[in-house]
């Protein structure tokens, strides 16, 4: 193991095995749903979220060494390079230890002190700082003074080796790492309002204060976003005195000479150079640390929003709610195709209700329809008291559910909706859309960019790119732990597959379209650029429904089909019982002992383990073990909320300080962390995740402001 491996297995507290072995899977080309789902042994069955925080940390820390690397080289040409210098700056652990490092070797614009030492004055610098003179200061500058180089005066002359000495000791990687921690220990974040006191959403930040180290990650984001609107002044304080007190022992001589000018010298450096500096960078990593905060929570909801269970084998009307332009409809059979659409106004202004229930009855008589799925924009209530009203006309049984829109209108507008619905007019898109969420949920959401799907806070105020690569992360994860069925997915689900690039995508759908359904898996070896490293990466997360092989409609890599066939010979049955004797090969494989077939067929007892839940269930998908949608079919309004009641919501969304939850009213409430459980929690993920169905009682209601203050103690015990 190299030094990079031994500190991210300390770091990240896993086996030196797990991360050699997932270090090398990874720099030979392998994705990480493949190594978190066909490579357990090897890895010692890290999860796709442990492998991704692992390859972040490799990433990064390979980054600094070839950082070191460079700096050292920059250095060394300068012939400025000595042994101690080497051994700290390739000791050093963070990117801003380097920089520390090399910030005295580094080229600086014109400061102060450079032009201060294209006078000459560098030598009285060494000498007032050395503080050892018998001689006055007034005495030593005399010698320095230069009319052609504008050291006309003693002052000027002082003045010019005390920029040079504020600059020397702003230079110091040592200080600048201490004043670092004392900020960090001791500073306090303190925010006023910039202008006059106006309405703002930052009104609790006008005049606040709060300390560094206990700031949480949600509140920095808040104050960042507040001083780019410019509402906020933010600076850190009460450290300065500490600070200087520090500065002071470290660089004045017990008995050393020029004290005075020496002490005014060290307050300007600090106050001129270190400390806008150091408090920058202090900022810089509170927010680094905020945003990853965030990253990590919008992750973890987006994540559970698109792994929510699928409503199958259902006639769904899509309801794309509005005032003005009408409500769109869209009606789509149980395979997702759009058998109809139309525009009904039973809102404001016009108010057609009996119009449009006429027409939506109509629909429902004629195509069966069992589910209404309500998106939960502009009119959403409205439209949900309208559809509530309308299905008691129903004969036959049917619910509705509230759905989220988020991202619907991104999507009715790209360039994808435009070739899936070339004649379809944009705002219809967005109902067929609705529709299709309440039946694949994961189906439909890939084609929207993830910032866009409305789990998230502060998502637009954090780094974009490093937001992309996460997201991106989540929604590969998502897409390979259900598998995708390879004869119906769109080249949009299709390019989270892991091995599969979007031109790979596309000529999948091209074969498709030219060649007919694919029979099996080894097929997709014909697809363009589709080759063999990428079959190996891709091929088990493709599932074929009535294909060949049974196999191909489960998790099993081609890789151990061999294995599958002995497990079931094993108990007597062969791979084609999997389709006509499926009830008595799932009892016999429960009798399967997986430490022993390990140890006869040579593989891992958590691969051995996979294969056989497979084979008990081909076709599974995971998502049928995910709560499903809350379905009603009557409606609650704001004014009908009593503080104690109790009801059943869901989680739309988790932030740092709590969840919001639908409990079927215009306003999704709010739990706050401290409403989530009667025992002390850190974060709100510990008790819920986005999808959640939960019990929560109404603790306060604010019809004015229209805001649901909800707890959940004791209500899902």
């Amino acid at each position: 193991m190299n030094l990079i491996e031994t500190k991210i297995a300390e770091e990240l507290k896993l086996k030196p095995f797990q991360v050699e072995n997932a270090v090398k899977l990874i720099d030979e080309g392998n994705t990480i749903p493949f190594i978190a789902r066909y490579r357990k042994e090897a890895t010692g069955e890290l999860s796709d979220e442990q492998l991704r925080n692992l390859f972040e940390r490799l990433t990064y820390l390979r980054n600094l060494e070839k950082r070191k690397e460079e700096v050292i080289r920059l250095i060394d040409e300068q012939g400025k390079l000595d042994e101690e210098l080497q051994a700290k700056i390739e000791a050093a652990v963070t990117m801003t230890e380097v920089e520390d490092l090399y910030r005295p070797y580094k080229q600086k614009k014109r400061t102060r002190a450079t032009i201060a030492k294209e006078k000459g004055l560098e030598p009285l610098a060494t000498i007032i700082f050395a503080q050892e003179s018998k001689e006055s200061l007034e005495a030593l500058a005399q010698n320095y003074l230069n009319e052609e180089k504008g050291v006309v005066t003693v002052e000027d002359a002082i003045n010019g080796a005390n920029d040079i000495i504020a600059e020397m000791i702003s230079d110091v990687a040592e200080y600048r790492k201490d004043i670092r921690k004392i900020i960090y220990r001791e500073g306090q974040i303190v925010t006023k309002a910039s202008k006059e006191e106006e309405k703002s959403v930052y009104e609790m930040y006008y005049d606040y204060t709060e300390n560094v180290k206990t700031i949480p990650s949600h509140r920095i984001l808040a104050i960042n976003r507040g001083e780019k609107e410019e509402f906020l002044k933010v600076k850190i304080d009460g450290t300065d005195e500490k600070i200087l007190d520090y500065l002071n022992k470290k660089i004045l001589k017990p008995e050393g000479t020029f004290k005075e000018d020496m002490l005014l010298t060290i307050e300007d450096s600090y106050k001129r150079l270190i400390k806008p500096s150091v408090e920058n960078e202090v900022r810089n990593e509170l927010t680094e640390v905020a945003e990853e905060q965030a990253i990590k929570v919008f992750g973890q909801n987006a994540k559970k929003l698109l792994l929510q269970a699928p409503l199958k084998d259902l006639i769904v009307m899509g309801f794309d709610p509005a005032y003005r332009t009408g409500c769109k409809i869209a009606v789509i059979d149980d395979t997702g195709k759009l058998l109809d659409t139309t525009t009904v106004y039973p809102t404001e202004p016009q108010n057609d209700v009996a119009g449009a229930k006429k027409k939506l009855l109509e629909f429902i008589n004629k195509y069966k329809i069992n589910m209404i799925a309500i998106g939960n924009g502009t009119a959403s209530r409205e439209s949900e008291m309208f559809v509530a009203d309308m299905i008691k006309e129903v004969k036959h049984e049917i619910h509705y559910a509230i759905v989220s829109e988020a991202g619907a209108s991104v999507y009715s507008a790209s360039k994808l909706a435009t070739e899936e619905y070339p004649d379809i007019n944009v705002s219809l898109r967005g109902a067929i859309s609705i529709a299709r969420r309440l039946q694949d949920p994961l189906a439909e959401l890939v084609k929207i960019d993830p910032k866009s799907i409305g789990v998230g806070q502060y998502q637009h105020d954090v780094n974009q790119t490093r937001l992309d690569e996460s997201l991106t992360g989540v929604v590969e994860d998502a897409v390979n732990s259900v598998g995708v069925d390879l004869n119906t997915a769109t080249p949009s689900l299709l390019k989270y597959v892991s091995g599969i690039s979007k031109t790979v995508a596309s000529n999948i759908v091209k074969y498709r379209d030219e060649k007919g359904k694919l029979k099996n898996r080894k097929e997709l070896l014909k697809v363009s650029k589709l080759g063999p490293a990428a079959f190996t990466q891709c091929a088990g997360f493709l599932r074929i429904t009535d294909g060949d092989n049974p196999l191909d409609n489960t998790s099993v890599h081609p890789e151990s089909y061999e294995v599958a066939e002995k497990i079931l010979a094993s108990i007597g049955f062969s791979i084609k019982d999997l389709k006509d004797k499926l009830p008595e090969v799932r009892a016999n494989l429960n009798t399967v002992n997986a430490e022993k077939v390990s140890t006869e067929l040579g593989i891992g007892v958590p691969t051995i383990k996979d294969i056989i839940k497979e084979l008990q269930k081909p076709g599974r998908d995971p998502r049928e073990e995910m709560p499903k949608p809350v379905l009603r079919s009557d409606v609650l309004k704001m004014e009908d909320l009593k503080e104690g009641m109790i009801l059943t919501g869901t989680v739309r969304n988790v932030i740092d300080f709590g969840a919001f939850v639908d409990i079927g009213v215009k306003n999704d409430g709010l739990v706050h962390i401290s409403e989530m459980s009667d025992k002390f929690i850190k974060n709100p993920m510990e008790v819920v995740s986005v999808g959640d169905i939960v019990k929560v009682r109404v603790i306060k209601i604010d019809l004015e402001k229209k805001k649901v203050g909800l707890s959940m103690k004791g209500c899902n015990e």
